[in-house]
């Protein structure tokens, strides 16, 4: 369902572009927090060249890591649906919780007590100042919508998620569910 306006746990979809921002086309967008002062959110279809391996080589697993946004690239935050493992998580939504206690988790990563199903990593975050997210939804940069998915949004598959949500949309939108993602490949 799609919405006008913006709640903490709602999808922000972007809309279809030719020439955009590279940090967002076709990127699909958790908000993690949402108000008068701003909204956080993450992009959950942007996977990165890296595992958790990579970045903290003590936590031995292979868990991709996803490109949060490109506010503060240099840090690692992490969605999951395992609160009852996770001390000090934040409730977003419909079962999704932010953060916790990252010792704990790598902890339980190391025990193979928590799968990739459970969790999903990011470098950096998606943020709007105070009104700017609202800015954004007037020009029509993104479309709102429910997130249908509740917590298994984790587990979506993320090379053909924006393609299933323009169709989804239909309409106009279902043209651009196959144009390529570079039009120069046209």
């Amino acid at each position: 369902m799609v919405n006008t306006k913006p709640k903490k746990g709602d999808l922000l979809i972007a809309e279809p572009a030719i020439i955009g921002d590279v940090s967002f086309n076709r990127s699909i967008v958790l908000l993690a927090d949402h108000s008068e002062e701003g909204s956080i959110g993450f992009i959950l279809n942007k996977p990165l060249e890296y595992s958790i391996n990579d970045l903290i080589p003590e936590v031995n697993a292979s868990f991709k890591v996803y490109n949060g946004g490109p506010v503060e690239q240099d840090n690692l935050y992490f969605i999951h649906k395992i609160p009852e493992l996770i001390p000090d998580s934040i409730e977003i939504s419909l079962g999704i919780y932010w953060g916790g206690d990252f010792t704990k988790v790598a902890a339980l990563i190391k025990e193979n007590i928590i799968k990739e199903t459970d969790l999903k990593f990011f470098l950096g975050y998606s943020g709007w100042e105070a009104s700017q997210l609202e800015n954004e939804l007037k020009s029509n940069s993104w479309v709102v919508s429910q997130n249908i998915y509740k917590k298994n949004i984790i587990e979506k598959d993320y090379q053909t998620f924006w393609k299933e949500k323009m169709l989804e949309f239909g309409g106009e939108y279902s043209i651009w569910s196959n144009a390529p993602e570079n039009p120069s490949y046209n």
